[in-house]
Parts: C-alpha cells; structure tokens; sequence
C-alpha cells in the first residue's frame, strides 16, 4: 500500500461503521489556545469530549496534521517525526472501548494484513487512583492477542488538567526473526495505535472526575504505519520522505542520522511557514528557528559552503517559503561570526558555568546550544 491507499481504507473502515469524515483541523490551534501547535487529533475535538454536540454526530473520523516539540531529542531515530499526519476516530459518548478494540484489531487482521503473530498489546494496570482496566484485558484475551500491563505507560492525557483515561497500546513487531519479549522488554516492539478509554477529566488539584459522557479517542501516526505495511525499517524509507532523502541525499553527503535530521526538520520547516508562522525568538516562530537553524549547524558542521539555497523547488514549493529559509540562513550566519568573535576572549576560555551562558544569552543573544557547539 502507498501512503494514500492507507489513508482511504482506514477512512472507509470507520465511514462503513456510521463515522463521519471531519476536517482536519489547522496546525494552528485558534488564539484561545495556549499551545503552539495541535499536538494530537483529539486537541480540536476537547469541547465535544467535554460533552458539547458535534455537530456531525457521535461517531467520527479523520486524518489530523500534527506537531509535537517534546520529539525533537528523538528525531533521528526510526520512527519519530516533528510534523507527522494523525489518523483517528472517535465515540463521542456512544459505542464502549471493547467495541473499540475490536474493529482496531479487524482492521489491522483484514483491512491492512497485519498478522497476529505480529501484534502485542499493552493495557493500563492500575495506579493509586484507578483501577486496572479489566475490561480491555478481557477483550484482548478474548480475540487471542498477547497482552500485558503497565502503569504510566498506559494512562493518557493531553495535558497537565482535561480530559484523560486508561489507553490500550497496540505494537507491531518491526525485528528480523521470529516476535520475541514484550513491549516493556524489546523495542522491537513499535507502538502504532492506542485506543484510550477517555473518561475521566483531571482537575487543577489533580484529582479526578467522571465527565459527562464516556468516550473512545484513537490515534495512529500515518507516517509510523506506512513504514509497517510497506517492510520499511523506518519511516523516512517510505514514500512520504522518498522526495527528500532522494533529493537530500545527492545534494549533501551526510551520515544516515544526520539525513533523518535534516529531511524531517526541512520538512517540517516548510508545513510551518507554509501555515504563515516565520522564524523568531519567541512561540511558534522559536520552533521553526530551532528547526531550521539546526538543519544549519548540522550542513556547516561537514561544509560551510552548503546552502539552503541550494535546494530544488521540487521540496520547497514556493518562493515566498525559499526566502523565508535563506533569510533565517542568512541571520543565523551573522550570529556564528559574533559568537565566534566573542568566544574568542579570554574570559570564556575553559569550562564554562550557568552565569557565563546567561550572560553570552542576555549580553550578545547567543543561546547556549550555539555557545555549546562553537566551543565544540
């Protein structure tokens, strides 16, 4: 399957199943909202969880573009992403998580062929405030699925207070021989589906209340299950990234984490400034300066002839996008040469502590990670 067959049969398994197609929400969440980015597909959704009407009904569906920060240490690996596609579907208040479950796993068995063997779940196994969730273990047991419990690991939430719950994480074996371990043992086992049982809404004292209905919120990352159905060892193997690390790949030579690096935050760096947020020092804009920024240290670190110039309208589209990334090139140039001048004193020779950074950071705008690296 190529990325958009996967994206339709996951939409006509739930349409067929009475769930309505919803728009996927805007990677900018309206000016109320104290987050940066829409982190999840449920983020738009929050009021109708609350018990509000939507007004398409109680069973929904769609595909939601997403941006976390709290991945970026994780870029680079094999499966996190900074701008990723989310699919999910909803029960607002009508159909119970078992019946959850059980399309899930109907549709990974006879919608996408995952086999069984393949498939190991993890359900949430109780805390000090809730019980374990007995209900789901049953349910995977009955449809012969190997499952275990956690704690934390199982409990989701979108933040500190709001809507929250029990979740049911599904995992797919991504080693070369036969599934061995468990989720919580080998990391082999990749999680690509959680279905959360979110019925219960935390407080600003952190205690917990029923809310008003009880609901079903999945989420799947399109770019994770798109590596598993097409054998890919990760998602920048697939047909999403194949533009970027084709193209990326002969314009510069660069080790294989290092292109993940560069492919996911180019990428990324485009969607946001093609959402109308440019690069600068505070909120939406400081996430896109970071991206782009360490894109830059990561080309100038082998050559610092390289240029985002260099790069083909194929991936940055517009002209507008290509003056915003050569602009912000451009700046955080002329900040290298001041920090090097700076640096060069003999008063940041040596280790350096917490005061010299604040005072590098507050004196001459020199954030400690570019301080940390030119000393590099």
């Amino acid at each position: 399957m190529n990325t958009d067959d996967v994206v339709r049969t996951f939409l006509d398994f739930y349409r067929e199943r009475g769930h309505e197609l919803i728009t996927g929400s805007s990677l900018l969440p309206p000016p109320s909202d104290p987050v940066l980015f829409t982190t999840s597909g449920m983020h738009p959704l929050t009021p109708y969880l609350q018990g509000r009407p939507h007004p398409q009904g109680r069973r929904l569906v769609n595909v939601q573009r997403c941006l976390r920060t709290t991945d970026l240490d994780e870029i680079g690996d094999l499966t996190h992403l900074t701008v990723f596609d989310m699919l999910g579907s909803w029960s607002l208040g009508d159909y119970g998580h078992p019946q959850s479950l059980r399309w899930g796993y109907e549709l990974l068995r006879d919608g996408f062929g995952i086999p069984r063997e393949k498939v190991y779940v993890t359900v949430f196994g109780g805390d000090e405030q809730v019980g374990p969730d007995l209900e789901s273990l049953d349910t995977w047991r009955e449809l012969g699925v190997p499952v275990e419990s956690t704690r934390d690991e199982n409990w989701w939430s979108n933040g500190p207070v709001g809507p929250c719950g029990p979740d049911s994480e599904i995992f797919y074996w991504t080693g070369d021989g036969p599934p061995e371990g468990r989720p919580t043992t080998d990391s082999r086992w990749v999680e690509i589906w959680n279905h959360v049982h979110m019925r219960l809404e935390r407080g600003e004292d952190g205690g917990l209340d029923p809310l008003r209905q009880v609901n079903v919120d999945t989420g799947m990352g399109l770019e994770r299950l798109v590596s598993v159905l097409q054998w890919r060892r990760s998602v920048f193997e697939t047909d999403v990234f194949e533009p970027w690390t084709r193209v990326l790949s002969t314009l510069w030579e660069l080790d294989e984490r290092s292109l993940r690096i560069v492919c996911d935050h180019l990428r990324s760096s485009v969607v946001v400034i093609g959402e109308g947020v440019w690069p600068s020092n505070t909120g939406r804009g400081y996430v896109v300066r970071r991206l782009i920024r360490r894109v830059l240290t990561i080309l100038w670190r082998g050559d610092e002839s390289r240029s985002l110039g260099d790069l083909p309208g194929e991936l940055v589209g517009s002209g507008s996008v290509r003056g915003v990334l050569l602009e912000e090139e451009g700046r955080f140039g002329r900040l290298l040469e001041r920090g090097r001048g700076v640096l060069s004193r003999p008063e940041f020779r040596g280790v350096l502590g917490d005061e010299e950074y604040r005072y590098l950071h507050d004196t001459y705008g020199l954030p400690r990670e570019l301080v940390v690296g030119l000393l590099r």
